[in-house]
């Protein structure tokens, strides 16, 4: 229906955008009449992000045009603005933003320089910069939920941590559960990813790949091949993530810094 109002390209995406944030909107309204208040948020985060997906895209144009190590300066940049962003969920803990950066840092960095040395990524602009974005993406979302269930955790057993040190063990091994099950927490969406791979959904990138001509059984395998990263990516970061936060929820002093009813 939009295709036969909008003959422009340009304005059919922008008609196809206005729809999409349109329902999401609608969604927020929806959850608000059962009290759950994200509208502004969501709205915010629409916004947001299509400007910001917009703007990538102009400066890919000009990226695909340059020399090829312009991509590392690109890929570090998303890596501290994931790194910013995912530290939101660690609110009130020293050093969150640190911590986010190592994690991020270390699952997609260290997954994009290993994999593009051995050829899995094309080292070219135009497949390093995407392909390491989605990785840095995944990195980011899975150390968010890492910390937001860690965060949780603590404050939902605040008072078992803290008897716990009271009776003489070390402060980091009283969460040491809890980072567990934030750990486990995390890579849910990861491994229901490769369970449901092909049967549930078929992922964009294969779905591109068979349009821009390359055969159905390599677009398969370079799909899993994709999937298969970011679940390393994603298994990684949380394994960082979660080691290095347990040594920041507690002072000097040994005291709780986490308290349930603290705002995130």
């Amino acid at each position: 229906m939009l295709k036969a109002i909008f003959p422009s390209q340009l304005a059919l995406g922008a008609a196809q955008a206005a729809l999409c944030a349109t329902v999401a909107l609608l969604v927020a309204w929806i959850a608000r009449r059962r009290e759950i208040r994200v509208e502004r948020e969501t709205a915010v985060a629409l916004a947001r992000g299509l400007a910001q997906i917009v703007a990538v895209g102009s400066v890919l144009v000009l990226l695909l045009r340059g020399p090829q190590w312009t991509s590392v300066f690109v890929l570090a940049g998303m890596t501290v603005a994931a790194a910013a962003t995912s530290a939101r969920r660690a609110r009130g803990i020293p050093g969150a933003f640190a911590v986010s950066l190592y994690s991020i840092g270390a699952g997609a960095g260290l997954l994009i320089v290993v994999m593009t040395l051995a050829g899995v990524i094309d080292a070219g602009i135009a497949s390093l910069v995407p392909m390491g974005s989605m990785l840095i993406a995944n990195a980011m979302n899975t150390n968010s939920l890492a910390l937001n269930r860690f965060r949780a955790e603590v404050e939902a057993h605040a008072g078992l941590i803290e008897t716990g040190v009271a009776l003489g063990a070390a402060a980091p091994e009283t969460v040491l559960p809890y980072a567990r099950a934030a750990y486990h927490a995390s890579l849910i969406p990861p491994i229901d990813s490769l369970r449901s791979l092909g049967i549930v959904w078929i992922p964009g990138l294969m779905t591109g790949m068979l349009l821009s001509g390359a055969r159905p059984l390599y677009a398969a395998i370079y799909q899993f091949v994709t999937i298969s990263m970011m679940f390393s990516c994603a298994g990684l970061t949380s394994l960082v993530s979660t080691l290095l936060i347990r040594n920041r929820v507690f002072t000097a002093a040994e005291q709780l810094i986490l308290r349930p009813g603290l705002k995130a």
